[in-house]
């Protein structure tokens, strides 16, 4: 829509279903005035940005940056590119939007008299928005993610355990407690009243166990990518031939191979590593001399392969394959010698292995085929959020490997 302090604020269009929720209710209340219905809505809404903004700026403070805001259904979010880096910066970019709620709360209470002598419908909307903001404030500080409450329950278990892991946990699995809670509350409400507030506390545990499972699925797999190295998920597709072999023999052992994306062509000789070669010298050289050129004539350095130590966390190799025009790294050892090759299939083999999830083999071959991870896993953006870590940027972002 705009921007606010140079953070961009987009609208989901469920938020446009509860604007129009929204203003009907407040119609209701505002003996049918649909204009100051409409007007208590989008003043409502505006709070929620300015919560949201109360995130963001003190989000900046503490040097995180905010990528957006947006509305949605069930509120605001402020998406920031990572955690803060202290528990006592992920503490105040918590605390900053319940607290900008309270004192917008505070603010309209005080104005509802003087409102209320000049125009009592305005009164009324003043009394509206401020009980609403209290709300706002009161139900975000409840200590459970996703919640504001949680985000404060995590920093401060963070800064008494020294595990910003431990304070996750607990704050996840404080928000699955609330969210069925609220499950069973608004079942009970809608069935002894039939009000529409039961089912929208229906809806809110609904999305905290929703987001409540997602973190966990997150933490896990940011845990495996940290834990696991290059040499557990290693494979061997590459094949190694001696420098005076000849493009004839290349293609014959082209043609030998049914694989839809061909391995590499190492070039070994005397146990030392001289390069490697592609297909392109059979594309460029006229069969009649495939007999005469050998493989040492169009070979290159093994340097322009994209690669990775054995020893690197695994998450450097992920965003290493985002970068990789093949879709493939070469694997050196610690002594820069090339020991295998890695992709994306196999990397997501060894991750869903550490997390006790076997890959029909079928999957995985197909994922091979098109050079992409199975099940559509998008283990790139998750990698980013680990290079983000606190305790990973706090290590330089380095593991125990160097990406080339």
């Amino acid at each position: 829509m705009f921007k606010l302090a140079g953070i961009p604020l987009y609208i989901h269009p469920s938020w446009l279903f509860v604007l129009l929720l929204t203003t009907l209710l407040f119609q209701r209340q505002l003996e049918g005035n649909l204009a100051l219905g409409l007007l208590t809505a989008l003043l409502l809404f505006v709070s929620v940005v300015l919560h949201e903004l109360g995130h963001s700026l003190m989000s900046q403070r503490v040097g995180v940056k905010v990528r957006s805001i947006t509305l949605f259904m069930l509120g605001g979010v402020a998406t920031m590119e990572r955690d803060p880096a202290t528990p006592v910066g992920a503490l105040l970019v918590a605390a900053a939007g319940p607290a900008v709620s309270a004192l917008l709360a505070v603010g309209l209470g005080l104005s509802v008299h003087p409102l209320s002598h000049w125009q009592p419908q305005l009164g009324q909307v003043a009394f509206f928005l401020a009980s609403l903001n209290g709300f706002l404030a009161l139900f975000n500080l409840l200590p459970g993610l996703p919640l504001d409450g949680g985000q404060i329950l995590k920093a401060l278990v963070w800064q008494s355990s020294g595990s910003r892991e431990k304070g996750v946990r607990i704050a996840t699995r404080s928000g699955q407690v609330l969210a069925w809670l609220a499950i069973v509350l608004g079942i009970y409400t809608f069935l002894q009243t039939g009000s529409f507030g039961g089912l929208w506390l229906v809806l809110i545990g609904w999305f905290f166990l929703g987001s409540s499972r997602n973190q966990l699925q997150l933490l896990a797999l940011q845990r495996a990518l940290q834990h696991l190295k290059v040499c557990d998920a290693v494979s061997r597709r590459l094949r190694v031939l001696d420098p005076t072999a000849t493009l004839r023999q290349l293609s014959q052992m082209r043609l030998s191979s049914d694989e839809p994306r061909p391995d590499w062509v190492l070039l070994c000789q005397g146990g030392r590593w001289k390069g490697f070669v592609d297909d392109g010298a059979l594309k460029q050289v006229p069969v009649q001399r495939w007999d005469l050129e050998t493989l040492a004539e169009h070979q290159r350095p093994l340097t322009d392969l994209p690669s990775i130590k054995e020893t690197a966390p695994l998450w450097q190799a992920v965003l290493a394959l985002e970068e990789a025009p093949q879709g493939r790294l070469l694997v050196l050892n610690p002594a820069g010698l090339p020991v295998g090759t890695l992709e994306r299939p196999e990397l997501s083999e060894a991750v869903m292995g550490r997390l006790s999830v076997r890959l029909p083999q079928a999957l995985l071959e197909q994922a091979r085929r098109q050079g992409a991870y199975p099940l559509g896993l998008s283990l790139g953006p998750i990698a980013e959020t680990v290079a983000a870590l606190p305790e990973v940027r706090a290590a330089g972002g380095q593991g125990s490997g160097q990406v080339n």
